[in-house]
C-alpha cells in the first residue's frame, strides 16, 4: 500500500501520527478531569464520550491532506504507538484500539474508492471511527453492562463528537495549514491552489 506513496508523504503522515500522540495524551487526563467534574450529577460515563471525536482526528487530517489508500489507517496507528511508547496509562491495548478507529476512519474513504474528500465525508469518516470504536468498547470497556437508554446515549454522543472534533475540526485544522503554503506539494494544497487559479482566470 505505501509502495505507492512518495517519501514526502509518508514523511508529514508520520509527523501528524506523533503530534497528535501527544494532542491526545494531553486529552486523555483532560476527560479523565471532566469526568470526575460530571460524576456528581451522574454524567460521568459521558465525560470522556464529549471529547472522544478529538482521537480519531489525526486519521481525518492525514487523509484529507494526503489523499491516499491508508492514509487514515496508518496514521491512527503511529499516534497510537506513540502513546504507548512514551507511557500513556491506557497501555498497549491502547494500539488495538487505534487500529480500529484507524480503521473506521479509513472505511469511509474506501467506500468512495479514495476519491471524495468532502466535508460530508470527513464527517462519515469521524462517525465512522466512532462506530469503530464504540464496537470495540463494547467488548473491551464493558459498555455492554450500561443500561440500555445510557448506551444509546453514549453512542449519540461519540458519534457527534466524531462528526464534529474529528470530522468538521480536522477539515478546518487542514484547510488552515493549506493557507500558510506548507502543504503546497501535497494533494490538499494542489486542489487548493487549483481553486485559486480558477478564480483568478
Amino acid at each position: 500500500m505505501l509502495r505507492e506513496w512518495k517519501l514526502k508523504e509518508i514523511v508529514l503522515m508520520s509527523i501528524l501520527g506523533v503530534v497528535f500522540a501527544f494532542i491526545y495524551l494531553g486529552f486523555y487526563f483532560f476527560g479523565q478531569g471532566l469526568r470526575n467534574a460530571l460524576m456528581p450529577f451522574g454524567l460521568a460515563p459521558f465525560g470522556y464520550e464529549l471529547i472522544f471525536g478529538i482521537w480519531f482526528i489525526v486519521s481525518i487530517v492525514a487523509a484529507y491532506i494526503i489523499r491516499k489508500k491508508g492514509a487514515a489507517f496508518w496514521s491512527e496507528l503511529i499516534a497510537g504507538t506513540v502513546q504507548v511508547l512514551v507511557g500513556s496509562p491506557a497501555g498497549p491495548q491502547l494500539i488495538i484500539s487505534a487500529a480500529i478507529q484507524g480503521l473506521g476512519a479509513e472505511a469511509a474513504f474506501a467506500a468512495t474508492k479514495w476519491k471524495n474528500y468532502s466535508l460530508w465525508v470527513l464527517v462519515a469518516a469521524g462517525m465512522s471511527a466512532a462506530l469503530f470504536s464504540y464496537a470495540w468498547g463494547w467488548f473491551q470497556s464493558g459498555l455492554a453492562a450500561l443500561p440500555a437508554g445510557l448506551i444509546i446515549a453514549t453512542l449519540l454522543v461519540r458519534l457527534a463528537s466524531g462528526a464534529l472534533l474529528a470530522g468538521v475540526l480536522g477539515k478546518w485544522i487542514s484547510d488552515q495549514l493549506a493557507k500558510t503554503g506548507v502543504l503546497r506539494g501535497y494533494a490538499l494544497g494542489k486542489v487548493k491552489q487549483n481553486g485559486r487559479i480558477r478564480k483568478a482566470s
